[in-house]
């Protein structure tokens, strides 16, 4: 496998989402609209501006989104969560003080009993985070 990429439905917030994941994250940003594609003619224009795929890239990770939802609706639950594994304790609290603003923590960041820091939070949009740094030059 070369990677494995997080790929985030919205309900036609998708670009605020991503946003605010770049703001929280750095990267680099890109998507395109359902109106720049060769299928915009046949959709309303309600839908125009929302976002068929957005990618946001550093390093050796990628964080894609979209508003383009089955037609049984977007269901938001648990059972997706990304993991972000972080260079260092600075850059891993940084991302998660930034990341849970308007969420809330479900796990303070704490020291593992693998000699990790961990943690975790629901962030303003629903999605669940888990934020890893791996010190492993310690005692």
């Amino acid at each position: 496998m070369h990677q494995m990429i997080t790929y985030l439905s919205f309900n036609g917030n998708c670009r605020e989402a991503m946003l605010f994941y770049q703001q929280c994250l750095g990267g680099e940003l890109s998507w395109q609209t359902i109106g720049e594609t060769p299928v915009a003619k046949k959709l309303p224009a309600s839908v125009q501006n929302y976002i068929l795929n957005a990618s946001l890239m550093k390093d050796d990770w990628i964080l894609m989104g979209t508003d383009m939802v089955a037609d049984e609706g977007l269901i938001r639950g648990n059972t997706v969560s990304i993991l972000l594994e972080c260079n260092t304790e600075e850059e891993m609290r940084r991302c998660f003080e930034n990341l849970v603003r308007g969420g809330k923590s479900t796990q303070d960041i704490e020291r593992t009993y693998w000699g990790a820091l961990f943690g975790g939070l629901t962030d303003r949009f629903g999605n669940q985070w888990l934020l890893k740094y791996a010190d492993y030059e310690t005692d």
